[in-house]
């Protein structure tokens, strides 16, 4: 595939997602009249969704998007296990202790209107 294996693989992914809702949106308009025929609404959605990534593909501008997307994302840095490891204990935590805050918060308003009530 060579260096452009991302952008292959990001116009197959889009083709697929795009068959997948073709198929799914012509099942829910063709319902109303009568039971679809899936096998023909499946064909469609992939000849529509075909047709469709290849005229994206060869559109420079949208190509060139594409290109843009994954040289930046060659530049992301991903996190190790550990830091992944750490980053989610501090998360937990966070929310540990803002759950902790605005349980009290809620126990002393309900206090409050609970006196205001009576």
């Amino acid at each position: 595939m060579g260096p452009n294996k991302y952008i292959h693989l990001a116009f197959a992914v889009a083709i697929l997602l795009a068959a997948f809702l073709l198929f799914k949106t012509g099942d829910w308009i063709w319902s109303y009249f009568a039971k679809p025929n899936e096998p023909l609404l499946q064909a469609l959605g992939l000849v529509a969704a075909v047709v469709a990534g290849l005229v994206a593909y060869r559109n420079e501008r949208i190509y060139t998007v594409v290109v843009d997307v994954t040289r930046e994302l060659e530049k992301v840095a991903w996190p190790t296990r550990k830091e992944t490891y750490y980053a989610t204990i501090v998360v937990i935590v966070t929310v540990f202790i803002s759950t902790v805050i605005l349980s009290t918060f809620d126990a002393i308003w309900a206090f409050l209107a609970g006196k205001v009530i009576k």
